[in-house]
């Protein structure tokens, strides 16, 4: 087993917002994603980004207000939100005092029809339990 500790990562900023990436964990190819943390505080957002990745968002401490396409959705701590490879989006934060925190995991639509073929092709293994 392997932990990842926010509070120790390191940090790069985007404007005010803190991301600490994954990267830096040395885990190559042995994940299908990549993955990253990022705060944004009270009363901030993040700036328009727009990506080639999938990218599955869970938030972690706040609620979020996501606006995408002109519609805004609230999503709340212990929620996520997935965006769609080349979607523009905005996170905001809109508490007066506390920070917001996500987690998003995001990879190239290409690797996910991969893995998804390769889920499709394989043999059901039968597993057996024997109990006293």
């Amino acid at each position: 087993m392997r932990t990842f500790d926010v509070v120790t990562g390191e940090s790069l900023f985007v404007n005010d917002l803190r991301v600490v990436r994954w990267e830096q964990y040395g885990l190559g190819s042995t994940m299908p994603f990549q993955a990253m943390w990022y705060s944004v505080p009270p009363g901030d957002e993040s700036p328009i980004d727009q990506h080639p990745e999938l990218e599955l968002s869970i938030v972690v401490a706040g609620t979020a207000h996501v606006l995408v396409g002109g519609t805004e959705t609230e999503v709340p701590h212990g929620n996520a939100f997935l965006l769609d490879s080349k979607e523009a989006h905005v996170v905001q934060n809109r508490s007066a005092d506390q920070p917001l925190m996500v987690f998003s995991a995001y990879w190239y639509p290409e690797a996910a029809a991969g893995a998804a073929d390769a889920l499709a092709a394989r043999t059901p293994v039968a597993v057996t339990a024997d109990h006293d």
